[in-house]
């Protein structure tokens, strides 16, 4: 095997190892943000519960995009870090965007349920994220 098959090869394992972590990270953020948002339910009713649902998904999706960003492969140090600076961006953007929408359509939203969502959510990112980091120093 050459060095470029051997390379190609490399970063080819690189990206579904990456997309196998964004994709728990996403399935852990749905499950902590439907937990929350049943014991929402439990707590302080629909309204509560779909407070919390609007919040978690409001992460989930801002980690989506940004990790659409952030996969993108370059061998150049700066290149890697404007990536992930600008997934991070991206993701916050998005949340923001996606929270302003809630607070002005939704008139019954419960603020404690969409932040426990929210930090439920983002907790899960922030995780999935570390080990990313581990992987990636790995290969």
């Amino acid at each position: 095997m050459t060095e470029e098959q051997k390379s190609a090869s490399s970063l080819s394992t690189s990206i579904i190892d990456s997309n196998k972590i964004f994709n728990k990270m996403l399935q852990l953020q749905l499950i902590a943000t439907l937990v929350v948002a049943v014991i929402a339910v439990i707590v302080s009713g629909a309204h509560a519960g779909v407070s919390a649902i609007s919040g978690g998904l409001s992460v989930a999706i801002g980690a989506f995009f940004a990790s659409k960003i952030a996969q993108r492969r370059s061998k150049e140090a700066a290149t890697v870090l404007v990536n992930l600076l600008k997934a991070e961006a991206v993701k916050i953007v998005i949340i923001i965007v996606l929270l302003f929408i809630m607070f002005k359509v939704y008139k019954q939203l419960v603020p404690f349920a969409l932040i426990a969502g929210l930090a439920a959510s983002a907790l899960f990112s922030g995780a999935a994220m570390s080990k990313l980091d581990k992987t990636e120093l790995e290969i």
